[in-house]
C-alpha cells in the first residue's frame, strides 16, 4: 500500500485538503483511504477511515496525568508509535491502494518528534511521500517563503522522503502573487531581491543565506498552486504524486 503523508504548519490546509483530494481520486476509480493522525483534532473535514483518536485521547491524557493541552498533545504524539501496528492493520484491512495520511495541525508532533519519523520509516515498505504545504496567504511574504522552505528541508531530513511541494489557498492570491511566489522558486536572485526589500540587517543576511544554502543543495523547488476550496491544481498535485509513488503509473497494488 503506498502512503502520502500530508504535512505543513498550522493553518496551512492539510486537513481540507487530504478531505478533497481524497474524493478526486475515488473519482479516478482508485482505492484510497484517510488515516488521521492529529489526537488533537476536534473536528475534520472528512470520516477519517482509520483515526488514531481511537487509541489515542488527548481529553483522556489530560485528565489521567493532570496535563494541560501542549503537555496532553505532546504526550499523545509520543504514543502514536506504540499503536504503529493496530493502525497498519487497520489500513491493510480495507484492501486500499493508498492511504492519505493527515498529519498533525502542529508540525513539529509528527515531524520533529520521534514517534512520527518511526511510523513515516516503518508505516509500510511499499514507495512513500510527502506533500509539503505552503500556506499560500502566508508565504506571499518573502521572509514567511524562506521560512517555509527551511522547515520543508527540516522535515526532508528527518524523513528521507520524496517530497511534492503544494500553495495551499491558492484561490486567495491573485495572479500576480501567484507569479512573484513561482518566481522565487525559479531564480534564487528573485528571491534573494525580495528578501533585500523586506528585511535588512541580520535577519537579511540570515535569510539570503538560507535561501542560497537550500538552492546549493540541489532540491528544486516548483511548489504547486492548488485550492482545496476552489479545486484548482487539484488533478496536477495527484499526477505529482503517481509519478513520485509509480514513475506517472496508476496506482495499483
Amino acid at each position: 500500500m503506498y502512503a502520502v503523508f500530508v504535512i505543513g504548519m498550522a493553518g496551512s490546509g492539510k486537513s481540507a485538503l487530504t478531505s478533497e483530494l481524497l474524493n478526486l481520486i475515488r473519482l479516478k476509480d482508485q482505492d484510497a483511504i484517510s488515516l488521521n493522525l492529529d489526537p488533537g483534532a476536534r473536528s475534520l473535514p472528512y470520516n477519517p477511515d482509520v483515526d488514531i483518536r481511537s487509541y489515542v485521547s488527548v481529553e483522556g491524557l489530560m485528565e489521567e496525568y493532570g496535563l494541560g493541552p501542549n503537555g496532553a498533545l505532546l504526550m499523545a504524539a509520543d504514543l502514536m508509535g506504540d499503536y504503529l501496528e493496530e493502525l497498519r492493520e487497520e489500513v491493510e484491512s480495507t484492501g486500499a491502494d493508498l492511504v492519505l495520511v493527515d498529519t498533525p495541525g502542529q508540525i513539529e508532533l509528527f515531524a520533529f518528534r520521534e514517534s512520527g519519523k518511526f511510523i513515516a520509516a516503518e508505516f509500510t515498505e511499499d514507495p512513500k511521500a510527502v506533500v509539503y504545504l505552503f500556506d499560500g496567504p502566508f508565504s506571499k511574504n518573502p521572509m514567511n517563503y524562506i521560512s517555509n522552505m527551511y522547515m520543508s528541508m527540516a522535515v526532508y531530513e528527518r524523513l528521507m522522503l520524496p517530497q511534492i511541494y503544494v500553495l495551499s489557498k491558492a484561490d486567495l492570491l491573485s495572479e500576480e502573487e501567484l507569479g512573484t511566489v513561482i518566481g522565487w522558486s525559479e531564480d534564487v536572485e528573485n528571491l534573494e531581491e525580495a528578501l533585500r526589500g523586506a528585511s535588512e540587517g541580520t535577519a537579511y543576511l540570515i535569510s539570503k543565506e538560507l535561501a542560497r544554502a537550500i538552492s546549493g543543495i540541489g532540491i528544486e523547488f516548483h511548489p504547486l498552486p492548488v485550492s482545496s476550496k476552489s479545486a484548482i491544481g487539484l488533478t496536477e498535485l495527484y499526477a505529482e504524486i503517481t509519478r513520485a509513488l509509480r514513475g506517472g503509473e496508476e496506482l495499483e497494488p
